[in-house]
């Protein structure tokens, strides 16, 4: 009886509390109450939509700023340097007649080297004056560079220099 009697007692103390707190905000609730009757009621709109497609709103993009490279250094294939397009010499009989014959010089070069980067490229390394560049791609899939010298140079002394003859 007297764990009920307790029981009673601590269920009647909340309630006093719960009441008197319900008493302290009334005024409050009461003020709000006011504040909205005293204001006009407005309903949200809904937006008309005059186009059949919705297109999501742009926000604001920023530039990227990573914390870290994603690559540790910067990739080797976009650099085309001399040593890179041309590969070497051709030393078949058909490249010796050329060498003898019309002063050309025959390469192997990079598939995605230019005639004008072949052309600087030779006259880096060999100090020669290029006329004209030929390219083909032969059916292997590599690229075949025919390099036509200027008169003021002999392709035979080229070829002795390179180490071809």
């Amino acid at each position: 009886l007297k764990a009920q009697a307790s029981g009673l007692e601590s269920f009647r103390r909340q309630r006093k509390q719960t009441k008197q707190t319900v008493e302290a905000m009334a005024p409050k609730k009461a003020e709000k109450v006011a504040k909205a009757v005293k204001s006009s009621v407005s309903r949200k709109t809904k937006k008309i939509r005059t186009k059949v497609r919705f297109h999501r709103p742009k926000t604001l993009i920023k530039a990227r700023d990573p914390k870290y490279p994603r690559k540790s250094t910067e990739s080797r294939e976009d650099k085309l340097d001399k040593y890179r397009i041309i590969q070497c010499p051709v030393t078949t009989e058909s490249a010796m007649k050329k060498i003898e014959e019309i002063n050309t010089l025959v390469f192997l070069v990079d598939l995605k080297a230019t005639k004008p980067k072949i052309k600087e490229a030779v006259r880096q390394l060999y100090d020669v004056k290029c006329a004209k560049v030929n390219t083909l791609i032969r059916p292997d899939g590599k690229k075949k560079a025919y390099v036509h010298l200027t008169q003021d140079y002999d392709a035979l002394d080229v070829a002795n220099r390179i180490g071809i003859i």
